[in-house]
């Protein structure tokens, strides 16, 4: 039987491995969000502008309210350009989130005739004045300390802002810009700009939506409150130019759609595989920003469909490779059998079920889904060169995992262990099956388990998702019985069991000096620990490690 059917028999008998349909259409948050805009903005009549109302929570009015006394106080004291009364606006994410009925504590805040930098400074020159203090029942935590953002083309940031907590709300100040980019470069030059080029240069147009807090009301230059209503997803510009521009576009898209299940338009889709596009993501694009894009994807609500995204849009090796260094090309074409086991089984999770027992926490769930997106790359093995430094000698996966993906430290720990440890995993899998006696030992299963770190349930997730691309009915009752022997056993947390005695300990007792014979004295210990559960008589521990001393203190560990 084809893993699909295996799948939808584990698990409820009712959901399907592959992904079909829209995952949205059937999203509890989505279903249940509670719009808070007036839908007489999508029937009005298309103008220059349209314009649509939303209310403001409390905290959020405040907010409004001392912005306008603050661009009050500019326009007096301030010698501005003609015409250059001080206009501020809410941008970008805040404003669509609102319209959805999402909630959000991050707001941009828009200027358009000075920067964030000084913005911020006038604010904090306006509440120097006690009057305005008590005027705004400002408490003394109420406003948060100023902080400059340096601009950081790296990570998309090609202007310095200014952030400030104001209200428990966090507050980037910047101003309106429009942006120029060379057919070469990746980083564009900015200029001060309109609302509209403002608008313009976004990624897309339900991201481009302003509101205005003079005239409180929301401003749309590019039509993204008609996408908003069609749950649609489309560019302000031409998507030829607009991800020629700053390909990592095509990424931030695909964020969107998983993370509000939006449809990408079509015309907007077929240029995000574009081999022009592809090329510029691969040499303007820093693996930083890639793997900012990632992380962001895989620890939101709906991590498999940018996946399935990223794997539609035939982006596998643009996006999980490493473009600096010269290496083999995974084969992805059975990718999408990897990330839909993983979303059937979480999807699914009920105490003891294989889920539950190997994602334990918030950075295992993300960390599952960056193994299943490493899949492809899980046969392809590297031969060691004599003499290289050990980052050059790191397994494929790992290379992308830390350099084509730019993950941090703990996650490229985790695929590494994955890929070393993935075959002694499925080995001892297949053992159980059979039934061998050995694995009844519960010293040997459990150091064998200990070899693999704390990290091991995740390496078996890995090892599970990899054996899924040919597997059959019994697949996942196979690993089921594994870990379900395991538990038996008593050693889902041998990994982390400490030792019965220290190094310390054992030196004293024995009258011998350390060395490097103690770790495998100790490992003795464990043994004894493991065969004898409860038994507090530590004697016995070191009368086997004493049996053994001379053998140990010859033991010379074999060079890497």
């Amino acid at each position: 039987m084809h893993l699909h059917a295996a799948l939808t028999r584990y698990c409820t008998g009712q959901v399907t491995v592959r992904v079909t349909r829209r995952w949205f259409e059937t999203s509890e948050f989505l279903m249940k969000r509670k719009r808070t805009f007036s839908t007489q903005a999508f029937t009005s009549k298309r103008t220059k502008m349209e314009t649509a109302q939303i209310t403001l929570l409390p905290e959020e009015e405040r907010v409004s309210n001392i912005l306008l006394d603050v661009a009050a106080f500019i326009n007096r004291e301030e010698s501005l350009p003609e015409n250059g009364q001080v206009v501020l606006r809410f941008a970008g994410g805040w404003v669509r989130d609102k319209l959805l009925g999402i909630a959000s504590n991050d707001i941009d805040v828009a200027i358009n005739v000075m920067t964030g930098e000084n913005l911020g400074i006038k604010l904090k020159t306006y509440f120097e004045n006690e009057d305005n203090v008590k005027k705004h029942a400002l408490g003394p935590k109420d406003l948060g300390s100023f902080h400059k953002i340096k601009k950081n083309p790296e990570k998309s940031k090609h202007l310095e802002t200014t952030t400030v907590k104001l209200f428990g709300l966090d507050l980037d100040l910047v101003n309106l810009r429009k942006e120029v980019y060379n057919d070469d470069s990746r980083n564009p030059q900015v200029e001060f700009g309109t609302p509209e080029e403002d608008a313009e240069r976004r990624d897309a147009t339900i991201n481009a939506l302003f509101y205005n807090i003079h005239d409180k009301v929301v401003e749309d230059f590019t039509g993204g409150l008609k996408d908003l209503k069609a749950e649609r997803i489309t560019t302000p510009m031409d998507p030829e130019k607009t991800f020629n521009d700053d390909p990592l576009r095509v990424l931030r898209l695909i964020r969107f759609s998983s993370r509000l299940g939006f449809e990408i338009d079509p015309d907007v889709e077929k240029w995000m595989g574009d081999a022009t596009v592809v090329q510029n993501f691969r040499t303007k694009i820093s693996r930083e920003r890639v793997g900012t894009e990632l992380t962001k994807m895989l620890k939101d609500k709906n991590p498999v469909r940018a996946l399935e995204l990223i794997d539609r849009l035939r982006l596998y090796n643009t996006v999980f490779t490493d473009p600096t260094r010269e290496g083999p090309t995974p084969d992805s074409s059975h990718w999408g059998i990897a990330y839909n086991c993983l979303e059937t089984l979480r999807r699914n999770s009920t105490p003891g079920s294989i889920y539950e027992i190997l994602v334990r926490s918030e950075d295992a769930k993300f960390q599952s889904w960056v193994l299943a997106a490493l899949v492809p790359w899980a046969n392809i093995i590297k031969t060691p060169r004599v003499g290289a430094k050990a980052a050059e000698n790191e397994p494929y996966i790992v290379d992308v995992a830390r350099r084509g993906i730019a993950m941090d430290s703990k996650t490229c720990t985790v695929a590494s262990g994955a890929f070393k440890n993935r075959s002694e995993i499925t080995d001892l899998k297949d053992s159980i099956k059979r039934g061998d006696t050995w694995i009844h030992e519960r010293d040997t299963v459990g150091m064998m388990i200990r070899s693999w770190k704390a990290d091991w349930k995740l390496h078996t997730l890995f090892a599970l998702l990899v054996e899924a691309d040919s597997q059959s009915d019994q697949y996942l009752s196979d690993w089921q019985n594994f870990l379900d022997h395991l538990e038996k056993l008593e050693l889902m947390d041998v990994a982390t069991e400490r030792y019965p005695l220290t190094g310390n300990d054992l030196t004293k007792a024995l009258n011998q000096k350390p060395g490097i014979w103690v770790q495998k004295a100790l490992d003795i210990c464990m043994r004894w620990q493991l065969r004898n559960p409860g038994n507090k008589n530590i004697s016995e521990a070191i009368e086997e490690v004493r049996k053994q001393l001379e053998e140990l203190k010859n033991y010379t560990p074999a060079k890497k």
